[in-house]
């Protein structure tokens, strides 16, 4: 969510990090919970979930991410969730209790997402260099300014859409320990979520904000306002129709989409071809360790 304003230096790391979390935890009060109900409800049959499933599908999750993190990929939170709960419900009630329809609609959003973001960042950035024909070196100031709204929408998204799916693996271990009766997320479960998510980005993933803000390209104020907007729109759409995208995915599609628009050959596609092998293995990957997880923490509980 920072990589880009840090590296346009629109902003200096610790007021972009700061901005970022606020806007994060204030995200999924403002734009409601409909991904969190498409992740606790209709990706399995809630029947076949147990805390033993639960449990080892967030391992697998918390897992992948460590991994991820620790080499700098970009890689994405939503599809280690997803793989893990298959992975975990497959093992403990079999392939028949996986929602079909429910899977298709967060496949469609996962994998549809990026594409999206590579060709609207190619698009927006062509329309913003038309826009600005004839103007002079001064307009970087203004691309630098502009990043203040941009990237407060993007981050107001990414609390909205990546919030949700914490709360919608909380919500539904709240329907399977007995807590609840029926699948809701109450007010202090969307408050814990968007905390995490804003303790984490206070933190600062450097290595994640250096592959995305310097190695694909150089990336110039207007590459960062270009890649922004355009990420914004697209994940804050999804989040509203009930679409858990992967943020990760999105902003680094978008902005290659806006390297692109200058020349193809601009952005370094071996360090995008590394990413999209990473972005291809969590889901086959968190399922099987999800899968001989679940085993672990069953023999356990």
């Amino acid at each position: 969510i920072v990589a880009t304003m840090i590296s346009s230096r629109a902003m200096s790391p610790r007021y972009a990090l700061i901005m970022t979390a606020i806007a994060e935890f204030s995200g999924p009060f403002l734009f409601g919970v409909a991904v969190a109900t498409t992740i606790g409800s209709e990706v399995v049959d809630p029947t076949a979930i147990s805390s033993a499933v639960i449990i080892a599908a967030l391992l697998s999750a918390i897992l992948w991410n460590l991994l991820t993190w620790y080499f700098g990929w970009p890689s994405s939170t939503s599809h280690a969730l997803i793989g893990g709960l298959i992975g975990a419900v497959a093992v403990a009630e079999g392939f028949e209790t996986i929602n079909l329809a429910g899977l298709e609609k967060v496949l469609l959003a996962l994998f549809i997402s990026p594409i999206l973001g590579l060709v609207l960042g190619f698009l927006v950035l062509k329309l913003i260099y038309f826009l600005a024909r004839g103007a002079s070196p001064g307009i970087n100031t203004l691309f630098k300014r502009a990043q203040l709204g941009t990237s407060l929408a993007l981050a107001l998204s990414h609390g909205t859409n990546d919030a949700q799916k914490t709360m919608g693996i909380m919500a539904m271990a709240m329907v399977t320990t007995g807590y609840t009766s029926e699948f809701h997320v109450p007010l202090w479960v969307i408050a814990l979520s968007a905390s995490a998510i804003a303790l984490g980005t206070v933190s600062g993933g450097w290595r994640l904000i250096e592959t995305l803000g310097g190695k694909f390209y150089k990336i110039r104020p207007v590459h960062a306002f270009g890649s922004q907007l355009t990420s914004a729109a697209i994940i804050l759409g999804a989040a509203l129709l009930g679409g858990p995208v992967s943020t990760t995915q999105v902003v680094s599609s978008s902005i290659m989409g806006a390297g692109s628009a200058d020349r193809v050959s601009k952005v370094r596609w071996t360090v995008a071809r590394d990413i999209a092998f990473a972005w291809l293995l969590t889901i086959p990957t968190t399922a099987l360790v999800a899968g001989g997880l679940y085993l672990l923490v069953d023999l356990v509980l």
